[in-house]
């Protein structure tokens, strides 16, 4: 039986800028495969191409050369039209800093992606699946509360019910806990790792070696290249980092990268 199709299928990949004369190599000749349900954690130091690389896969820029494919589709050569109506059918997006609406409940947040992709859902059914999604994330008790009625931990849970309101087939996070303390942290991972486990396929950029020991696999940037891809051999779950930060003086272990 031949294997699926990856989700993302990158062959070659190239992106320059120019900056001030000078040709910028923000991505260089770089190939790389991520299957549908994997957890992949994008680390590199600052200029490494992992934030370039990461605007490619959200279809939020263009490849100077090569061919990205997402979910069977060459998405290279389109317009910035055709790119937007990719994201908002395949890519849910989860910020560093939420990015909610402050004077609109959870509940319309999630909702909100639905209002720019009309499907065939009436208002209400719009309602009741942004409930269920927010159940999903643990939150379906707080749907009326506002922003700034929520702790960061909670609006971060807003932030990914949105990004899987219109069941996108790839969750994309970027530093999605850079804002967060060490408990709210772990409590986010969990969120993502339960929703891993029931096959939604997450690509995350992080600096934090110890978030990205929550992952399943590890991706090191420098210089526009991938210079290191490895299974994480011994991942950090939730349930495990929480019961070890109850005890004294916890530290999250660091990934080997």
């Amino acid at each position: 039986m031949s294997q699926p199709p990856p989700i993302i299928r990158i062959d070659h990949l190239e992106k320059t800028y120019a900056s001030g004369g000078t040709l910028v190599h923000a991505v260089r000749d770089l190939t790389l495969e991520i299957q549908a349900g994997e957890f992949v954690a994008i680390m590199g130091s600052s200029g490494s191409g992992k934030s370039t690389l990461m605007n490619i896969i959200g279809c939020l820029d263009r490849p100077s050369g090569g061919r990205y494919h997402l979910d069977g589709l060459d998405v290279s050569g389109l317009n910035r039209n055709q790119l937007a109506d990719v994201r908002n059918r395949k890519i849910g997006f989860v910020f560093q800093g939420f990015n909610l609406l402050s004077r609109t409940s959870a509940l319309e947040n999630v909702e909100l992606p639905m209002l720019y992709h009309p499907g065939p859902l009436t208002p209400r059914q719009q309602s009741e699946k942004a409930r269920r999604v927010l159940d999903l994330v643990g939150l379906g008790d707080r749907w009326d509360h506002l922003p700034n009625q929520l702790s960061g931990g909670q609006q971060q849970r807003v932030a990914i019910a949105r990004a899987l309101i219109n069941d996108p087939v790839l969750l994309l996070a970027d530093e999605p806990t850079g804002n967060l303390d060490s408990r709210t942290s772990i409590e986010i991972m969990g969120v993502f790792q339960k929703l891993n486990d029931e096959g939604i396929t997450i690509v995350m950029v992080t600096h934090e070696p110890e978030i990205a020991a929550f992952c399943k696999r590890n991706i090191v940037m420098r210089d526009g290249q991938i210079r290191q891809d490895f299974p994480v051999p011994a991942r950090t779950t939730a349930t495990e980092a929480m019961e070890r930060l109850n005890g004294a003086d916890y530290v999250l272990p660091a990934a080997s990268i």
